[in-house]
């Protein structure tokens, strides 16, 4: 599709601020660019992986896959993922062959791969990818119809409940709910219903498995960039506003919801007004020792359904690997790569920080089964294959920047929501507007 004259200049970096950004980025650290070293005393190259921040399973896994060739150290990126997209971008636009392999959120995947800055997975990698990844986990590593990343741990939401509450509000828990289900329960019975909706991407992560969940997406035709397709005004779009509204207009809805996120959320639902939560996969484990009254009570469920009758779409998360295209030592960070991401080494990173596989041999891994009862682990899986991918653009930072500050806070949010944030990304997207 013909584009303007001005988006096409902005077309190389993607947007008229990022290209700005990356020039400031190149000024900043072009005179001082790192490099893996290549001898670190005993001789070895060394690979730096910069990681997310986690409890230790990825610094394992570099352990494991550190070979006589190479060693693979770690560098921590910050804990807020779109933080990790900014260092991660500045670096990679200054050309930084300090930065070999890095964990990646796959909404930014395709915006990495799209500049240039992620070096091609071979074929055969590629193909051993599809055959053991979940769908969504290789839906959210693929651009233009090549796997760019090789997808790590996948991570999924669902519905968390106090056994105890639902008993005293006699809903069948056996039988899937929806939103509008649970947030009734819950304000007349005492309860509140934990979600994640501060002004940060785990918002727009709640935003999409609501459009998902009613049939629809925020985005469509994406490969035409900034003239993609914008869905958020449509009835799923509608159905998706009623539900933050109902919550946030309910005394369902916790004091911090316009502040809460993973955290908050666990905190909120291990208090005595808890009763419903949505939120990732290692609330399993997350009331062992500080809380087991709680871990005691705790029930868990299929992702709420946005549509009576329609299948939810649970949110999708999780880290994809990628190589620099600046790396000194793509062969040899590929074939860290290929290790990093065997199941038993997801299975390794999974047991130390509850981010599950992206693959279901991922799941075999033994120790897991001695963590996660077998209906737990069926759950995430299944959840897993239902799970809605936020939209794979390189112009998602945008586009979610967009939406949050649209639809926040919660309180906010009503029928007309969804075309007003339709028309600002938009706007967003052509340079019409800034965030």
């Amino acid at each position: 599709m013909k584009q303007p004259p001005r988006a096409r200049a902005r077309r190389r970096w993607g947007h008229r601020r990022r290209r700005a950004f990356a020039v400031a980025a190149t000024m900043a650290l072009g005179a001082a660019v790192l490099t893996a070293c290549s001898g670190s005393g005993s001789g070895k190259t060394e690979l730096v992986w910069y990681i997310n921040p986690d409890a230790g399973g990825q610094d394992k896994v570099a352990q494991n896959c550190s070979t006589d060739q190479y060693t693979i150290t770690t560098q921590v990126l910050p804990q807020d993922a779109g933080q990790q997209r900014i260092q991660l971008a500045r670096r990679l636009a200054a050309q930084d062959s300090g930065i070999d392999l890095m964990s990646i959120d796959p909404p930014y995947t395709s915006e990495l791969a799209n500049a240039g800055y992620l070096a091609p997975l071979p074929q055969s990698f590629q193909d051993t990818l599809k055959q053991q990844s979940f769908a969504g986990a290789t839906a959210s590593a693929t651009w233009k119809g090549q796997l760019v990343a090789a997808p790590f741990w996948s991570n999924t939401q669902v519905l968390w409940y106090r056994k105890s509450f639902v008993q005293k509000a006699g809903l069948d828990m056996s039988k899937p709910v929806t939103w509008d289900q649970i947030i009734k329960a819950a304000g007349d019975n005492g309860g509140t219903v934990a979600v994640q909706a501060n002004k940060y991407e785990g918002y727009v992560v709640w935003i999409n498995a609501l459009i998902a969940g009613a049939g629809g997406t925020i985005a469509s035709d994406t490969q035409a960039g900034v003239n993609a397709k914008i869905d958020v005004n449509s009835p799923a779009g509608d159905k998706a506003a009623s539900i933050v509204h109902d919550l946030a207009s309910s005394s369902a809805a916790p004091p911090d919801l316009s502040v809460s996120n993973e955290g908050t959320a666990a905190a909120t639902f291990g208090s005595s007004s808890g009763a419903f939560m949505v939120n990732w996969t290692f609330i399993w484990t997350n009331y062992d020792d500080a809380q087991p009254e709680v871990k005691k009570d705790l029930g868990y469920a299929m992702y709420p359904e946005t549509v009576p009758g329609k299948t939810a779409r649970p949110p999708y998360g999780g880290i994809n690997i990628g190589v620099s295209s600046y790396s000194n030592h793509v062969s040899e960070a590929m074939q860290a790569a290929e290790c990093i991401t065997k199941p038993d080494n997801q299975g390794v990173n999974a047991e130390l920080t509850g981010n599950m596989p992206a693959s279901s041999a991922g799941y075999d891994y033994a120790p897991l089964k001695k963590i996660y009862p077998p209906a737990v682990m069926a759950l995430f899986q299944k959840s897993l294959e239902n799970a809605a991918p936020r939209t794979v653009t390189p112009y998602w930072s945008d586009i979610s920047g967009s939406l949050q500050s649209t639809w926040h806070p919660p309180s906010s949010v009503s029928s007309g929501t969804p075309a007003k944030s339709s028309s600002f990304i938009q706007d967003v997207l052509h340079g019409r507007s800034l965030l």
